[in-house]
C-alpha cells in the first residue's frame, strides 16, 4: 500500500493503479473506504501501536463518516460519485497484518465497498460527503 497525493477514479473500473482496477464487470469493491476512528479503536482495544491504517488494505481513509450508513446509497466526494455496495468484511489475515483479534473487532465496521459512478480525482483534505440518492430501487 502506498499513500498518494491524488487518486484517479474511473467510472465502473475503480482507482487507476489499484490492484482491483478493471478486475471484473460491475465489481462491488471498485473502491474501498475505511474509518480512521475504527483504526484508533483497534489500536486501543488490542494494544497495538505503530501500525498504520494501510495494513487493512482499503483505498480511502475517512474521518467522521458513518460508512455503514452509505450502503445502498449514492454519494459524492469532491465531485466523484459512488454507490455504496456492502461492508468490506474483515478476513483472517487481518489478525496477522494488524494483531490477534483484529478480524473479530472489525466485524460490522470493516469499511465500505463501493462502485465508481462518475470519474474524478480525489485529494487528501477535509471533504464533505454529499448523499445523492438511495440506490435501493436500482
Amino acid at each position: 500500500m502506498v499513500s498518494v497525493a491524488e487518486a484517479t477514479c474511473v467510472t465502473g473500473r475503480g482507482i487507476k493503479g489499484d490492484r482491483f482496477f478493471d478486475w471484473k464487470d460491475d465489481y462491488r469493491g471498485q473502491v474501498t473506504f475505511f474509518a480512521r476512528e475504527v483504526h484508533e479503536i483497534l489500536c486501543e482495544r488490542l494494544q497495538v501501536y505503530g501500525k498504520t491504517p494501510d495494513v487493512f488494505r482499503r483505498n480511502i481513509l475517512t474521518s467522521g463518516v458513518d460508512l455503514n450508513a452509505l450502503i445502498g446509497k449514492r454519494f459524492s466526494l469532491q465531485g466523484v460519485h459512488f454507490e455504496g455496495s456492502e461492508e468490506a468484511r474483515p478476513c483472517y489475515w487481518m489478525n496477522q497484518a494488524f494483531g490477534e483479534g483484529a478480524e473479530e473487532e472489525l466485524k460490522g465496521r470493516g469499511g465500505l465497498r463501493a462502485r465508481v459512478l462518475r470519474d474524478g480525482i480525489l485529494r487528501p483534505g477535509e471533504v464533505t460527503v454529499e448523499i445523492l440518492e438511495s440506490s435501493a430501487g436500482r
